[in-house]
């Protein structure tokens, strides 16, 4: 009797601390933490590295920030499992699903990636008021592997009846969201695509010209940004880092600082991937993910 009840009290504590069943999985001596590409390194640097720190005051291990070089390097690096967590853009995410057989999985966003834009730029030279006006000019996209940047800019492009490859009299990627929109202040092109928040922060650290480049046209609303995990991590260790993102509050002046380093008013769980849907119909119809 006395040889059973030792028995159960040892299941019991297995089961509360995740060492038994399905929920087990894998405690990194290290969280190896990255983020897709979308500005320049030294901004990266400064966004992810307190990111890095308090995420290892929340966890209780090491919490290592690792740039890469593109954005296929982050989903290379998550399929690899070199990367345990990853603030993935829609469809990189989407493409580290596919990737993974489904076992990667998003956790938090922000609340304005639930509702997130593109902008559409010019400067005055070019003389474009509206997407159609695009016709024979020149464009910069961001990456290839971009959500903001490329995939959902080409898919509303292509809403308008504007192809890229045929319309544009020529089309590039310039990298980066910052570079979109450099580029067309320079008039190294006469118009492009980039994220609505990164062209906020540009424009209110007067990193661009506004009398120089200017937005002419808003995307809709889409779904993007995410923090995804790899599924191999143990299930309680993924919700300590869940809850470290959704705890940040800005009545914390601490919390504050790091939510005004993602430009986010809060983060929220994410629910379901099928949120995603609709990043992967667009980069589908786009050409950008093949079966």
């Amino acid at each position: 009797m006395q040889r059973w009840l030792v028995t159960l009290i040892t299941l019991m504590w297995m089961l509360m601390y995740g060492t038994l069943g399905t929920d087990a999985g894998e405690v990194p001596s290290t969280l190896r933490m990255s983020a897709i590409p979308d500005e320049n390194p030294t901004e990266l640097m400064r966004v992810y590295t307190p990111f890095a720190e308090y995420l290892q005051r929340q966890i209780g291990i090491p919490v290592q920030f690792t740039p890469v070089v593109d954005y296929a390097a982050t989903v290379e690096g998550m399929v690899a499992g070199k990367l345990d967590l990853v603030w993935f853009g829609g469809l990189t995410h989407v493409q580290a699903r596919i990737r993974t057989k489904n076992t990667a999985y998003a956790i938090a966003m922000r609340e304005e990636d639930l509702k997130f834009t593109s902008v559409f730029i010019t400067n005055p030279q070019a003389n474009i008021k509206s997407l159609g006006e695009l016709k024979g000019k020149t464009f910069a996209f961001g990456s290839a592997g971009s959500t903001s940047g490329h995939t959902m800019p080409r898919y509303f492009l292509l809403k308008a009846g504007i192809v890229p490859e045929q319309d544009f009299s020529k089309f590039s990627f310039s990298g980066a969201h910052d570079a979109t929109a450099l580029w067309v202040q320079s008039s190294r092109v006469d118009a492009g695509a980039l994220n609505s928040s990164v062209w906020a922060k540009l424009v209110e650290t007067k990193k661009v010209d506004a009398s120089q480049v200017f937005v002419f046209w808003t995307t809709p609303p889409y779904v993007d940004y995410n923090w995804t995990v790899r599924g191999e991590l143990d299930k309680g260790l993924v919700q300590k880092i869940q809850q470290a993102f959704l705890k940040l509050d800005r009545a914390n002046p601490e919390h504050a600082k790091l939510l005004d380093l993602h430009r986010a008013t809060r983060y929220v769980a994410v629910e379901s991937e099928e949120i995603f849907r609709p990043i992967e119909e667009a980069a589908r119809q786009g050409g950008l993910i093949k079966d």
